[in-house]
């Protein structure tokens, strides 16, 4: 008769706690996993002292949920760690210190490159005018321009007298 009487009851916990756990299979982040625990451990401790007021049930929640959100963001807060690649989304990136040719001459220390199927501004780096065919190093990124320099021309090696 107590689930009838308006009481809250060990159960209840229980089910709030299923509840959340099963909003957070749908909802993005980690937040309602670590409320669901607090919730099951709320249910777990009015079993064992069924005689706690619904005061002491949201004040026992209310610090479950604190401790378990603290301890959960600490505990796996730490595996996320750096991404696979540090130039990940970070296209431009991902070309300093390659060579690349230079489709079209520039002109006033400016043009534009092809890279791959990707079309990008150059900047000359120190200025001057470079010709097409021109082999290029890229040196730095600025949003969507490439800062370039004429590449060192390969010296042959010399064999050991």
């Amino acid at each position: 008769m107590d689930a009838l009487s308006g009481e809250i009851v060990y159960w209840h916990w229980l089910a709030i706690g299923a509840l959340l756990i099963a909003i957070e299979v749908v909802v993005p982040g980690v937040l309602f996993l670590w409320l669901g625990i607090a919730a099951g451990l709320t249910g777990l401790l009015v079993l064992a002292f069924p005689e706690m007021g619904w005061e002491v049930h949201l004040l026992v929640f209310a610090a479950f949920s604190v401790a378990s959100v603290y301890l959960g963001r600490r505990a796996f807060g730490r595996i996320e760690g750096a991404p696979a690649h540090p130039a990940l989304n970070r296209r431009g990136r991902r070309h300093i210190g390659q060579t690349f040719t230079l489709d079209a001459p520039t002109v006033d220390g400016r043009g534009r490159m092809r890279v791959a199927d990707s079309s990008w501004s150059v900047l000359v780096d120190g200025g001057g005018d470079l010709p097409a065919g021109a082999r290029v190093r890229v040196t730095g990124v600025d949003g969507a321009t490439l800062t370039i320099a004429p590449a060192e021309p390969a010296t042959p090696e010399r064999p050991d007298p």
